[in-house]
């Protein structure tokens, strides 16, 4: 069994977190997750990487930090899934069940990172 220290946790969170990114990179620049290959809605997603790389450099990798980084993210990722579904984007290509399927992953990853980056800061705060 994994014992779950700070310093393992943290670990898990930049890994989990950045493949989370990249894997949103590659999808919404390849495939699309928004429509078809090069539907330009597929550009709000930038948004979410715009804040992980911002937040990180801010808050200098901090765990109490990039907790709040993370939530953000999952936030914004949220968020432009409620645009798409509400502006019927995407469509015949994403229906609200690919949004909510393919968005959903995500927000739960950067979530889960989120609550592995607590986990390794501990009681620490800013």
């Amino acid at each position: 069994m994994l014992k779950l220290t700070g310093k393992t946790a943290y670990r898990l969170a930049i890994e989990g977190s950045l493949v989370a990114t990249l894997m949103l990179i590659w999808l919404s620049l390849g495939v699309g997750i928004i429509g078809a290959d090069g539907d330009p809605a597929n550009q709000m997603y930038f948004v979410v990487v715009d804040i992980g790389i911002i937040g990180a450099i801010v808050t200098r990798m901090r765990p109490f930090g990039m907790t709040r980084v993370l939530l953000a993210m999952a936030f914004v990722q949220a968020l432009i899934t409620g645009i798409a579904m509400i502006a019927k984007l995407g469509l015949p290509y994403s229906g609200p069940l690919v949004l909510l399927l393919l968005n959903g992953f995500f927000v739960v990853t950067f979530v889960g990172a989120a609550w592995l980056f607590r986990r390794a800061a501990g009681g620490q705060q800013g």
